[in-house]
């Protein structure tokens, strides 16, 4: 079954992507409790199921694994095919994650569903799933009976109807969350169904075991809709997963606690900490043009030397605490007149400019090369210079 979810993505171009999916009868913005503090560290994809929000509606007859391959087709667009991301959910987003992390080691990784269709073969398990977050769901949700039931509820009466009795399952007593039951009234009936439908045929605890990425499962200690044995079946069935309960939350606990939840995402997915503060560094100091048009021209084949660069040169040496950014930078245009990288000269005489120097300071630098690293060389310096200060006057 092939469909086309809406999504957004938001955070900064080079970070690492994390995909976050929603639960039942909400849209992407369930996770605008998270966003500002997830965007600081990741580029997050949010999307939406069939038939809620922007996405268009689906038919009956969906599976979990429909859903989970709609997912990466979102993820394919984004990255190369060997590219790592981490993968999250609520409730039904999270079944969806759980069966995208658990098939990547089972036979069915996103490569290869991408290979599959163009024709090639895979050359192998390519693990892409780095870290896995499961918020108040499950591997098997209950009995088919009272889901099928819904389902045909739902069909025959629309969706606004559920309200009252879900606002119950989804918060404690006594918490406003209308802005979450609000989402209901735009959700499709039949896509609503359709997804009632796979969540009574899903049952993914056989493939628990096959998850290797570093996985955090959060669970409402007053969930009634994925209580807390459903919570503990995910914890015991994938390898070295931990399990934090949230008190005073029911299901939808990202949201009415978001006060515990937020931290604890952040802390476990950790995001490449390194990679994020080279990022931003790297951004300050070249500026956005600049680092955009090469992160936009990264390959599979440069992306291990970008992450390199950024984390090692922007991170552990422009962000060290013993020299200032205008120090470094007469530094690095020394070490670049020195070594003849006149490509590099340029760019980082305009970050020279962004870091403070004035273009007699530049000068200066330039002239102590002359003494230090030679005449020739001073003199190719300058003219790259030159051009660099009057582009930029």
């Amino acid at each position: 079954m092939s469909m086309k979810l809406h999504h957004r993505v938001d955070g900064p171009a080079g970070a690492p992507l994390l995909v976050l999916g929603p639960s039942l009868g909400t849209t992407l913005d369930i996770w605008e409790p998270q966003l500002s503090a997830l965007t600081e560290t990741w580029r997050v994809l949010r999307y939406d199921l069939p038939g809620h929000g922007g996405s268009a509606p689906a038919a009956s007859g969906l599976t979990i694994d429909d859903l989970a391959r709609a997912v990466l087709d979102l993820v394919d667009d984004e990255l190369a095919d060997d590219d790592e991301f981490a993968v999250g959910g609520i409730s039904l987003g999270g079944a969806i994650a759980t069966a995208i992390a658990a098939g990547e080691q089972a036979g069915e990784q996103p490569k290869q569903q991408a290979t599959r269709r163009t024709g090639e073969r895979a050359s192998g398990p390519r693990r892409r799933v780095r870290s896995l977050v499961l918020c108040c769901t499950s591997a098997r949700f209950g009995e088919p009976g009272p889901w099928l039931e819904r389902a045909a509820l739902v069909r025959a009466s629309g969706v606004a109807q559920l309200a009252p009795a879900l606002a119950a399952r989804w918060f404690t007593a006594g918490y406003d969350g209308r802005w979450v039951t609000d989402m209901l009234d735009g959700v499709d009936a039949e896509s609503y169904a359709a997804c009632c439908e796979a969540l009574a045929s899903c049952d993914l605890i056989g493939r628990l075991p096959a998850i290797t990425a570093p996985t955090l499962i959060v669970a409402g200690a007053d969930d009634p809709a994925t209580p807390l044995g459903q919570a503990l079946t995910l914890a015991q069935g994938i390898p070295g997963a931990l399990l934090r309960v949230v008190p005073g939350a029911a299901h939808l606990a990202s949201v009415e606690r978001a006060d515990a939840v937020t931290p604890a995402i952040v802390q476990h997915l950790g995001g490449d900490s390194s990679h994020a503060a080279g990022m931003r560094t790297r951004r300050e100091v070249l500026g956005d043009a600049h680092v955009d048009r090469a992160v936009a021209a990264t390959t599979g084949f440069t992306r291990d030397f970008q992450h390199l660069i950024t984390r090692y040169a922007w991170d552990e040496i422009w962000n060290r605490p013993g020299l200032d950014r205008r120090t470094r930078s007469c530094v690095t245009l020394t070490a670049l007149v020195a070594r003849g990288h006149l490509d590099e000269l340029a760019m980082h005489v305009r970050a020279a400019l962004r870091n403070g120097l004035t273009p007699d300071e530049i000068g200066e630098v330039l002239l102590q090369t002359a003494i230090y690293c030679g005449v020739p060389a001073a003199n190719a310096a300058f003219a790259v210079a030159q051009r660099v200060l009057t582009e930029e006057a």
